[in-house]
C-alpha cells in the first residue's frame, strides 16, 4: 500500500511515517497542502491520510483538489476537529472516512485497509457471500455452515456481513458500532461484545475452527485460515 500522508505536525508526521514503513507500506509525507496536491498529480497513491488544519491552506481545499485530480483515490481525514458538524462537512466534501485525534494507530491501519478494499473491490451481483466454510445469503439474511442453516437477527446479520467483507483483517469495536448503529457513534463500545458472543454461539460453537477471533488491543477478525 502506497500512502500519502499530509500532516503539518512534525512529531506526529514522523511517527506515522515510521509506523507505516515498519509495517511494510510506502509512505510519502508532506507538511504543506500545496506539496500534497503536487505529489498526488505526479504519483499514484492507494490512500491519502489528510489533516485538516494545515499551515498553508485548508485541508478541505486540499481534499477538493485531490478529488479533482487524483482519479478517485480514497481519503481518510485525520484531525483534531471532532464535532458532528465538522465530521459531516468533511464527509460531504469527499472524505471516505474520518478519524479524530487522539487515536490508536491500530485503528488507523484498520480503517485505511478498509477504505482501500472498498475502493478496489469489484462490484458484486451475487446474492451470496462465501468465506471459508460459511456462506451468507444476502437476500434471506441467513447463514449456512457445513450444510446447517443458521438463523440470524438483523444485528447479527449486519455484524457478520461486515466481518466477512473484511475477512482476515482486524476491525475495531468502534468501527463495528458505527457500522451497526450510527456513523457518529459516541456510546460505549463494549456493547459489541454481547452481540459478538451471541453470533459466535450460532456459527462457531461445536466447531474446531473458530471463525470469529479476538484481536487483542484492537477488536475482532473473521479468519478463514
Amino acid at each position: 500500500m502506497h500512502i500519502l500522508l499530509v500532516e503539518d505536525d512534525k512529531l506526529l508526521g514522523k511517527s506515522l511515517q515510521r509506523g507505516f514503513e515498519e509495517r511494510g507500506f510506502q509512505c510519502a509525507w508532506c507538511q504543506l497542502g500545496r506539496d500534497a496536491i503536487e505529489r498526488a498529480q505526479h504519483a499514484r497513491f492507494d490512500v491519502v491520510v489528510l489533516d485538516l488544519m494545515l499551515e498553508d491552506m485548508s485541508g478541505l481545499d486540499v481534499l477538493e483538489a485531490l478529488r479533482r485530480s487524483s482519479d478517485g483515490v480514497p481519503v481518510l481525514v485525520l484531525t483534531a476537529l471532532g464535532s458532528v458538524e465538522e465530521r459531516v462537512l468533511g464527509l460531504n466534501r469527499g472524505a471516505d472516512d474520518y478519524l479524530v485525534k487522539p487515536f490508536a494507530f491500530a485503528e488507523l491501519l484498520a480503517r485505511l485497509q478498509a477504505v482501500v478494499r472498498r475502493s478496489t473491490a469489484p462490484a458484486k451481483t451475487s446474492t451470496e457471500l462465501t468465506a471459508g466454510p460459511l456462506t451468507l445469503n444476502i437476500a434471506t439474511r441467513c447463514a449456512q455452515r457445513d450444510g446447517h442453516q443458521i438463523e440470524l437477527t438483523t444485528t447479527e446479520y449486519k455484524l457478520l456481513e461486515f466481518l466477512i467483507r473484511n475477512s482476515d483483517q482486524p476491525v475495531t469495536r468502534r468501527m463495528l458500532c458505527e457500522y451497526l448503529w450510527d456513523a457518529n457513534w459516541e456510546g460505549v463500545t463494549n456493547v459489541i461484545e454481547v452481540h459478538i458472543n451471541r453470533l459466535r454461539a450460532k456459527i462457531d460453537r461445536g466447531y474446531r475452527q473458530q471463525l470469529i477471533q479476538t484481536v487483542r488491543g484492537i477488536g475482532y477478525a473473521y479468519r478463514t485460515k
